[in-house]
């Protein structure tokens, strides 16, 4: 990919990408390049300069670089662009891959409470304090996104959302051994 400035990046792009790096298994080299063009990209390109530095930051953590990603995920963060699941949330997930956990916390209490953070990013929340043990926060963080998005539940693509988050909630609480609530009964209609 010369040296040439970008103007534009496409999903087919991006996806070409990342199908590559999941066909070869060569995740570090494609990190590499999707920071390379988070670098060169201009603003009107269609996948903004942060969405790559996060697509970067996710492929080094699959190459288990984890250190490399916690960059990317800064240099998300930094250029302030939108993304999918918010950079700071991946950044403390990263963290505690680094058992950097005091930071990883502070990370997600920032978080804590913003009124536009989607569900994917609570859904990503809840997912890495499941696999790191942490069950109460896990928890927390899944019914915290379930509550501020139930009624905006219009689309499919928010509809599976939704209920991805619903079941992941109801794995940690039957794992907490806690009784089924008003939002597991959610799950009932399926």
């Amino acid at each position: 990919m010369g040296a040439m400035r970008l103007t534009h990046v496409t999903t087919a792009d991006l996806d070409r990408m990342e199908f590559h790096a999941v066909r070869s298994g060569e995740h570090g080299p494609v990190a590499a390049q999707l920071q390379d063009l988070a670098n060169r990209v201009d603003a009107g390109s269609e996948i903004t300069r942060a969405e790559l530095f996060v697509r970067a930051g996710e492929q080094w953590e699959i190459a288990q670089e984890y250190e490399h990603a916690c960059a990317a995920y800064q240099r998300a963060i930094d250029d302030g662009g939108p993304t999918v699941i918010d950079a700071r949330a991946l950044r403390a997930g990263a963290l505690l891959q680094l058992d950097e956990i005091e930071r990883a916390y502070t990370q997600l209490k920032r978080l804590e409470g913003e009124p536009l953070l989607g569900l994917p990013t609570h859904v990503h929340i809840a997912e890495v304090l499941y696999a790191h043990d942490d069950l109460g926060g896990a928890e927390r963080w899944a019914t915290a996104g379930i509550r501020a998005h139930l009624d905006a539940a219009a689309s499919p693509y928010t509809r599976d959302l939704l209920e991805e988050l619903l079941r992941i909630r109801f794995r940690i609480r039957t794992d907490l051994g806690l009784g089924e609530d008003d939002l597991d009964r959610l799950l009932d209609g399926d």
